[in-house]
């Protein structure tokens, strides 16, 4: 069972949230992590980002994806509007960076996103949401709008304890590089790109 191993105030470029880590041991160097936006109202509905990490989008600003992209714009709502950010440790849809690198690899050779990891040997998404309903439950979260075009998501809360009041979605516009990259996920996963893909 994960609980939460510590907590801090974590100003931030985009506004002040508090910096919460779970994990089931206190050495655990890869917890997941909340940020709370100071505005939340436990007591309402909660807006709420379910973000898995993405180091090459996040902290190198990759043109392959939109992921850091989605992480900006979800810290700018909720910190306007008050909410949660779950940060869960599954880089590159739980497969980790190093099998990751190795799928971008075979990317160049023209495989798309799912083709490449099935390539590997690896599941198309082998992320698992259920944590993140476990740490809403820690906080005593009960409603939430959930900031997403993925549909697996939403199905994930629909599934639990959690009601879930409204998606809220994201919408990141395309570039010539990630088109594709947003096309598997609409055609594959069943992500809501209509809007993004509409650019290019």
């Amino acid at each position: 069972m994960i609980k939460i191993q510590a907590e801090s105030k974590l100003p931030t470029d985009f506004g002040n949230f508090k910096i919460v880590a779970f994990s089931e041991s206190q050495e655990d160097w890869m917890p997941h992590i909340a940020l709370i936006s100071e505005n939340t109202d436990f007591n309402g509905v909660v807006n709420v980002r379910i973000h898995s990490e993405c180091i090459t989008g996040e902290i190198f600003h990759s043109q392959k994806c939109e992921c850091g992209q989605q992480l900006d714009a979800s810290m700018k709502y909720i910190d306007e509007n008050g909410g949660i950010i779950l940060y869960l440790r599954q880089e590159g849809r739980n497969i980790g960076i190093i099998n990751k690198i190795k799928a971008y690899q075979l990317q160049e050779l023209g495989l798309d996103t799912v083709e490449a990891n099935l390539q590997l040997g690896l599941p198309a998404d082998d992320r698992d949401f259920n944590v993140a309903i476990e740490i809403l439950n820690i906080l005593g979260v009960k409603k939430i709008n959930l900031l997403t075009n993925n549909p697996e998501k939403l199905s994930f809360v629909e599934n639990s304890n959690i009601q879930l009041v409204k998606r809220i979605p994201l919408n990141i516009k395309a570039n010539h590089i990630n088109k594709s990259y947003l096309e598997t996920k609409k055609t594959y996963f069943g992500h809501q790109l209509e809007e993004a893909l509409s650019s290019i």
